[in-house]
């Protein structure tokens, strides 16, 4: 039986399992006044702007993830002392027609230039500068990034 919440549980044996909320992560990366946005290239959002970054995996720290996604989604190499953690939100990522409850984590990674982009285009068709003044908060895919991103603008 599912509670259409957090655990499918069989009365007949007593097993539960927990569909608890998984961490990801989404990274601003920040030169001067612009932000750094893939465009999604499947879905859930595809054609859609997005923040890099991913879930996280087991016995991996936020930071680590941070590193590990930006290296393998754009081939960037960055320092973790400069991560700075902004805040999270809770989102919902549709997959295959089942709805993982995650809990996405925001850091601010700022750099001294834009960097050479080189593109996992199995997740990624592009990567693009916007201007904060010029962000299309609709463009974006995912609800927590929109909620974020509209709410902590100044932080940027």
């Amino acid at each position: 039986m599912w509670n259409n919440i957090t655990k499918f549980s069989c009365s007949n044996c007593d097993f539960v399992l927990y569909h608890n909320t998984a961490a990801a992560v989404a990274v601003i990366i920040k030169h001067e006044n612009e932000l750094f946005f893939t465009v999604r290239n499947q879905d859930p959002g595809k054609g859609k702007l997005d923040l890099p970054g991913g879930f996280c995996d087991p016995k991996e720290t936020s930071e680590e993830t941070c590193a590990r996604e930006l290296k393998e989604e754009l081939k960037l190499n960055i320092d973790l002392q400069k991560l700075q953690y902004l805040g999270s939100r809770p989102n919902v990522y549709p997959y295959k027609n089942i709805n993982y409850n995650t809990m996405d984590l925001f850091f601010l990674y700022k750099v001294e230039k834009k960097f050479e982009i080189e593109l996992e285009e199995s997740e990624i068709s592009a990567g693009i500068w916007v201007d904060i003044s010029e962000i299309e908060i609709d463009k974006i895919a995912f609800e927590s990034q929109k909620d974020f991103i509209r709410n902590n603008i100044d932080k940027f």
